[in-house]
């Protein structure tokens, strides 16, 4: 007697993917994330990255299971730096869709590192309404690329302001950048000479690079600014001095533990700037058993990038992708 028939594995493409999922989508799938992370409802193992310095390349493999959710999901993002010399993009990458009853693949989702990009900057987003201030007249990013983008766009889900300033160390990419988001969140878009320069005043900075070396330091933020750095996702990199985080009236993390091996929280806590008990977690301000911005002072979110935000977010493809499927 023949037993039930396997799941075929269904392929989908990143065209179709980007038709079905979205800003908004993705902004409620980290909320869920960052609310099952908090509550203890996520098994999740740490990241795997492989680094190909000879290449200037890397690949980070992230999974999680949302208990209670019929599907769970293994995403495998790769950074190689120098392909925008030959005219690709920097990122790639899929995502595996597996049920979570029976354990057999059911999904490939083949987006080109679609899915990473929108859940990393829902999470930025999130950060930002929750931390940022509620009327900001200037937004500063550093860095130009693919996430900067899908940055800004997903902070205007959250946020309108007044003036966008950016910095690049390539003068074309900022022009371009500028160009192109001029209008994003109600504001204009300028090309800042220096990093000095973009940050100082903005309400609230977003880092978006792989620097291996800090490009922002202590002194220039505004009193009362928002970081929201996303660069750090690996030991060697750094985007913020130490000193940024040690004069920091908070210091956020989506996972301490996680951004104390891998985050810009690593390289303050080896300083001896700050003390790694004192990081709040992402998940609790969601949930609301730490406060929202309520008072004055430098704010510092340090995102490293989770497999539970993975994992949400491709239960959202999932469904949408397969909705009205028999």
């Amino acid at each position: 007697m023949a037993g039930p028939a396997r799941p075929q594995l269904r392929v989908f493409h990143e065209e179709e993917i980007r038709r079905r999922v979205g800003p908004t989508a993705a902004l409620r799938s980290a909320e869920r994330a960052f609310t099952a992370l908090a509550e203890g409802g996520v098994v999740q193992p740490p990241p795997l990255a492989l680094e190909l310095p000879e290449v200037r390349g890397e690949t980070h493999v992230k999974g999680a299971w949302l208990r209670g959710a019929p599907i769970f999901a293994i995403k495998a993002a790769t950074g190689f730096y120098g392909n925008a010399e030959c005219g690709l993009p920097t990122g790639s990458g899929l995502l595996l869709v597996f049920d979570a009853a029976t354990g057999f693949p059911l999904g490939l989702l083949a987006d080109n590192g679609y899915l990473t990009e929108l859940r990393t900057a829902a999470a930025g987003a999130l950060a930002a309404r929750l931390l940022a201030v509620p009327r900001p007249e200037r937004v500063a990013v550093i860095g130009t690329g693919v996430q900067a983008r899908f940055q800004l766009r997903a902070l205007a889900e959250v946020r309108q302001w007044r003036e966008t300033t950016a910095w690049s160390p390539r003068p074309a990419h900022v022009e371009a950048y500028c160009a192109e988001l001029a209008g994003v969140g109600g504001a204009g878009c300028v090309a800042a000479p220096d990093v000095e320069t973009a940050v100082r005043d903005a309400d609230l900075v977003i880092t978006v690079t792989p620097a291996r070396s800090p490009l922002v330091q202590a002194g220039w933020l505004a009193a009362d600014a928002t970081v929201v750095a996303v660069g750090s996702d690996g030991p060697e990199k750094q985007e913020l001095a130490p000193a940024v985080l040690g004069a920091a009236a908070r210091v956020v993390a989506d996972l301490p533990a996680q951004a104390a091996r891998l985050g810009e929280v690593h390289h303050a806590v080896e300083a001896g700037v700050l003390a790694l008990d004192a990081v709040e977690a992402l998940g609790d301000i969601v949930l609301g058993r730490r406060p929202a911005r309520e008072r004055g002072g430098i704010i510092i979110c340090d995102l490293t990038g989770l497999g539970v935000q993975d994992a949400a977010l491709a239960e959202v493809a999932w469904a949408a992708l397969t909705e009205g499927a028999a």
